[in-house]
């Protein structure tokens, strides 16, 4: 029995849901660790697609425990909805259970995000404005409310009042806008909090008498590698931490019980928002993997960007999470093209450069060096063994694991359960 931590190993949106998804079959319990409902996990199951923002895929499995750990941020009004559009789908939610820790997302979050936005103008970040960046800063700051403290009633209108007055204060006074009253806050989160108080325990408890019992243990992070605060490309990164690491923090048990880390990765590569992006297809190619892969973010809707494959990237993802293996997504989005390429390396100012930079300065300023292999004409949608790809197919992921320095596990050829390729075992 094990513990495995799932992430992403670009940019986010690399098909972890349907990895997660894949892996909880044979999981006991699927916690997740970070992040809020700017993430967005598709899953396809029994002819039927999800789209889940804050609980961890594992749902649509029943008889799973699945837990929301302490360093998510949750809104509550998405939570609802969420639950709900399970239980109209027949869905099961009773093994759901929500730290009391995790902090909650308020209005005031949503406006100071989008006004921010709009501050910095050209130089935004591209968040999805949903208040995902400013609930870490209360949390960081200490000015956080929990979900600990929503739910009691005699703790949650102090803490409301004291944030509100600040907020209200920041918004008028700073941003010219509009503030919020606090008897409809006070209100609509008092409902919240009936709803979700009978899904709060201690999911750090949880988690390790799971382990201690030796249960198949999932962790599976929002976003990816390369949006990790510390890790990633800043400033055009997300608010917390996507990297194997922070599943530890964020689900409150210790670096020595994991087993086993996975990095998802898609055959290519593509980010939503600012930033360089080295790789990038800016041409009619760069459409057609956006069309062909459904390139369009699950939470958003805004177009993806696309390029080739990066090596580099990859290299890099493996050494900050310690990568054992990859699971490749979306390789079928390939299939047809005569040519395709692998970044290996990238050019800055006449040097050559092998390891991902830190800053966005020199990011900026690198070209990709490619290799390029012949492309598979057939359709890999339907093939279930390895040994039945395409031989190009199989060179091409051979030099994929090879720029990652870690070998590929699992290999998803579409969208659905099925459509999945095992060569060797996670659990």
């Amino acid at each position: 029995m094990s513990t495995v931590v799932l992430i992403g190993a670009q940019w986010g949106d690399e098909g972890k849901g349907k990895i997660t998804d894949f892996l909880a079959e044979k999981a006991d319990v699927v916690v997740r660790y970070q992040g809020g409902n700017n993430a967005g996990h598709t899953v396809v199951a029994d002819g039927k697609e999800f789209k889940l923002h804050l609980i961890p895929s594992g749902i649509l499995y029943p008889g799973k425990l699945c837990l929301i750990g302490n360093g998510v941020v949750i809104d509550p009004a998405v939570l609802i909805a969420e639950l709900e559009n399970l239980a109209a789908q027949k869905i099961s939610t009773e093994n759901l259970r929500i730290s009391p820790r995790a902090h909650v997302i308020f209005p005031y979050h949503q406006r100071l995000d989008r006004c921010e936005e709009e501050r910095k103008g050209a130089r935004k970040i591209g968040t999805t404005c949903r208040g995902i960046g400013p609930a870490y800063m209360d949390k960081a700051a200490r000015a956080g409310i929990r979900v600990a403290d929503l739910i009691d009633p005699e703790e949650f209108p102090a803490r409301l009042e004291d944030a509100l007055q600040e907020k209200n204060r920041l918004l008028n006074q700073v941003y010219g806008a509009e503030g919020f009253a606090y008897a409809e806050i006070l209100a609509a989160y008092g409902k919240y909090a009936e709803i979700i108080k009978p899904y709060v325990a201690d999911v750090s408890i949880i988690v390790n008498e799971a382990i201690a019992r030796g249960q198949n243990v999932l962790c599976e992070g929002a976003q990816g590698t390369l949006l990790d605060l510390d890790h990633g490309t800043y400033p055009y990164v997300t608010s917390s931490h996507p990297v194997a690491g922070a599943a530890c923090l964020g689900a409150g048990f210790g670096p020595t019980k994991i087993n086993r880390v996975v990095g998802v990765a898609k055959a290519y590569i593509t980010r939503v928002g600012e930033g360089p992006f080295p790789t990038e297809l800016k041409d009619a190619l760069g459409d057609h993997i956006r069309t062909r892969g459904h390139e369009f973010g699950t939470t958003t809707g805004r177009p993806r960007r696309c390029g080739w494959f990066d090596g580099v990237v990859a290299r890099y993802a493996t050494r900050i999470n310690g990568l054992d293996c990859l699971a490749v997504t979306k390789l079928d989005v390939l299939s047809g093209l005569e040519k395709v390429k692998v970044c290996t390396a990238y050019r800055y100012r006449g040097e050559l450069i092998t390891e991902f930079p830190a800053t966005l300065k020199v990011l900026a300023e690198c070209e990709p060096v490619y290799e390029e292999f012949p492309g598979w004409a057939e359709d890999i949608s339907n093939i279930r063994r390895y040994e039945d790809l395409p031989a190009n197919a199989k060179n091409y992921l051979a030099r994929l694991a090879e720029l990652a320095r870690t070998p590929v596990a699992l290999i998803s050829v579409g969208p659905s359960r099925e459509q999945t390729i095992v060569t060797q075992n996670v659990f």
